[in-house]
């Protein structure tokens, strides 16, 4: 049965403003050329040969690698120019041959967007002998712990007083964080994460900050002196861990995470490095604590205490690829459910000893884990596990994006494998007693495979599948018609039979190197061209269409890497520029929003992606849905604040949906999407009937 998505828009959400913005295009006074990759030009004027040269060292800048990770970057030329412009000139732009990646090396260690490691070890600033600051007594720096992502720690011991016995404060040792003045942390002053620690600091299963300020070069926070992590106890244990430990372990975890996100934030990098037991022969050695709040984020408004807005921006990762959740991968604004799959992985690394998707190397290392983590079902990732675990990873893969946790019924998963006497349990779990104790009367009645409200459709099956992805807008009756499994030698007889019946193109698409087309009576376009070529993307063609007043309206690729590309006259376009692309190139995308242009037409060759931007486009916003799987959630809740598909895109491997908020509301703003393993006919019929039209198609990986 195919599925049917249906939403009328209420509200409209803010885009969040892009990072990395482009070099504005240059206007031209000559021509209606079109940008077009890779099309080189020789400067005609000496002054031009200068502002191309000065472009070069401004371009540098601006591609130059961020967080860390490693960039192979090829810098061409292409021309954009605009109606009415007489005079040509070039736009240098960057091309992005790596595939969207992070960070990670093989131990799980590093986390993406975190180079200050780097930059820590690279300056040249001393760390002082000793240390005073915020009221602190003098400590002595001595030997160093270790190193995250946005700080050094180092073991202060008391130059005078203290207690060898005492904790907090009246400590004889303590943690001292350093923090360089110039990190990615500390670009607006002192860390981000100081703030985390004043709203977080000394609850439960966090680490209380005694002391913290600056002295010369670094900001300094005192901590309190923690024992190994759960990495150093399971590289000491064979690397692995029992099933009790590991129970312990979830359910302190659960009760910590449960603490933290009640007031307003996530950890946004749970991993075994970042939980710590307390100090050996002390009463706190088996108590379990959560540390690294950098990457910590809000996921609850302080002020209105609503949830954030959902947004995705592929571009931005952050977290360690090993442990990341997958809508982490895809750059969706992190979440309570984030955590808990990080979580998930964290707990069947330990008990198992490896993760399917350790030993990814190479700049798209991100995109592959996510593809695997995707593709890996419960059922497959947790065969040698206890059956706690496979159905804690169930649950937290299928939560929505604001789904408040069941944290009690999460924990009440691994009671059967919790030691009878808490008192000898390898790790304390006394934060979790009280939750255990709750619904320790309610665990008759609790079944995983029921739902608070009503049950859930399951995802990540592993078992790979592509499909016909279909959207169909209200409009008034008009005649639309359809042609599928076309080859390319009768191609021109149903383009021509269209037009003597008055149609023109309006979708085009392929599926296995035959292609699919869609003619209809309300393109309000005035002539059309149309190129089937061998290339992807007929660069030269192109170029000459837009010398005749002609645009880009609609594309599609084959496997094989042929292209259709229809052009037509009558688009309220009025500058023209694509890219094509090794992956999905959304920080071109980004970089060409903020110049006013908006995606109008893509598509795929194999794994290559091909992009059109228009000025005058007519929206007034724009937004990415992309997923290895189809981005069912992401759509709904953007049909909700306004948007419409307006473009659609797949490869084998992921789905792209492009959506817009038109500038004139239309009078009915339905739309439908479906999903079909066969071309839609009998469907299309049936839209007809209530004045739906297909909008656009396309054919690729929707499930997995």
């Amino acid at each position: 049965m195919p599925l049917v998505g249906k939403g009328v828009s209420r509200r409209r959400a803010t885009l969040a403003q892009p990072q990395q913005g482009g070099k504005q295009t240059r206007r031209s006074n000559r021509g209606r050329k079109r940008a077009a990759e890779g099309e080189v030009g020789r400067p005609r004027t000496r002054l031009a040969a200068k502002r191309l040269k000065e472009e070069n060292k401004v371009q540098v800048g601006v591609v130059a690698p961020t967080g860390g990770e490693d960039r192979e970057f090829n810098q061409q030329v292409i021309s954009i120019s605009e109606r009415g412009s007489d005079i040509e000139r070039k736009e240098l732009v960057e091309v992005d041959k790596r595939k969207e990646g992070g960070m990670g090396d093989d131990s799980g260690g590093l986390s993406a967007n975190r180079a200050v490691g780097q930059e820590e070890e690279g300056n040249t600033a001393p760390f002082p002998e000793r240390l005073h600051v915020g009221g602190s007594p003098v400590y002595k720096v001595e030997r160093k712990l270790g190193k995250g992502g946005f700080g050094q720690v180092f073991v202060g011991r008391r130059v005078s007083g203290g207690n060898e016995r005492g904790t907090g404060s009246a400590a004889m040792e303590v943690a001292l964080k350093f923090e360089h003045r110039n990190s990615k942390g500390c670009n607006y002053g002192p860390p981000y994460e100081w703030q985390v620690y004043n709203a977080l600091g000394g609850s439960h299963g966090v680490p209380k900050v005694h002391y913290k300020g600056k002295q010369g070069d670094y900001y300094v926070m005192v901590m309190d002196m923690l024992g190994p992590s759960l990495w150093d106890v399971w590289n000491s244990s064979g690397q692995a861990m029992s099933a009790e430990m590991v129970a312990c372990i979830a359910v302190e975890s659960l009760s910590i995470l449960e603490k933290m996100h009640s007031k307003g934030y996530v950890h946004g990098d749970v991993k075994p490095e970042n939980f710590l037991l307390g100090q050996p022969s002390t009463p706190q050695e088996k108590k379990l604590f959560l540390v690294d709040l950098g990457l910590a984020t809000k996921w609850k408004d302080s002020s209105s205490g609503l949830h954030v807005d959902y947004d995705q921006r592929p571009d931005m990762f952050r977290g360690t690829v090993r442990y990341a959740s997958a809508h982490a991968h895809l750059g969706r604004t992190a979440s309570r459910r984030d955590d808990l799959e990080s979580l998930a992985y964290t707990l069947i690394f330990l008990h198992r000893g490896r993760l399917p998707w350790q030993g990814y190397q190479g700049d798209n290392k991100s995109f592959l884990v996510c593809k695997k983590k995707m593709a890996t079902s419960p059922e497959m990732l947790c065969c040698f596990c206890p059956p706690a675990l496979k159905q804690f990873l169930e649950i937290v893969v299928n939560m929505k994006f604001d789904e408040e946790p069941n944290y009690s019924k999460l924990i009440s998963l691994f009671e059967g494998l919790l030691g009878p006497n808490p008192a000898i349990r390898p790790i304390n779990t006394d934060g979790a007693q009280k939750i255990i104790y709750q619904v320790g009367q309610k665990r008759g009645r609790l079944n995983i495979d029921e739902d608070d409200d009503q049950p859930k459709k399951k995802v990540r099956l592993g078992v790979p599948a592509t499909q016909w992805i279909s959207v169909y807008n209200a409009r008034l009756p008009m005649k639309q018609r359809y042609h599928y499994n076309v080859a390319d030698a009768r191609l021109a007889q149903h383009v021509e039979k269209g037009i003597a019946d008055g149609l023109l193109i309006s979708c085009v698409a392929c599926c296995t190197n035959l292609w699919a087309l869609i003619m209809d009576a309300g393109t309000g376009f005035t002539s059309q061209v149309y190129e089937l070529s061998p290339s992807f993307l007929h660069k030269e063609w192109i170029m000459d269409q837009w010398e005749k007043n002609y645009y880009i309206s609609s594309i599609a690729g084959s496997n094989s890497g042929n292209s259709l590309v229809v052009m037509s006259k009558g688009t309220q376009y009025t500058q023209q520029s694509y890219k094509v692309s090794d992956s999905f190139p959304f920080k071109w995308i980004n970089k060409k929003w903020r110049e006013g242009f908006y995606v109008t037409s893509m598509t795929t060759a194999g794994s290559r992606w091909g992009v059109v931007m228009s000025r005058n486009a007519g929206f007034s916003d724009q937004v990415v849905e992309l997923d290895f799987l189809y981005p069912s959630e992401g759509i709904h809740r953007r049909w909700d604040s306004g948007y419409r598909i307006t473009s659609t895109a797949a490869t084998l491997d992921q789905a792209a949906l492009i959506l817009s908020i038109p500038k004139r509301k239309p009078g009915d703003e339905t739309q439908e999407t479906l999903r079909t393993s066969q071309f839609p006919s009998i469907h299309v019929k049936e839209k007809w009937a209530k004045n739906l039209y297909l909008a656009c198609l396309c054919y690729g990986r929707t499930v997995s």
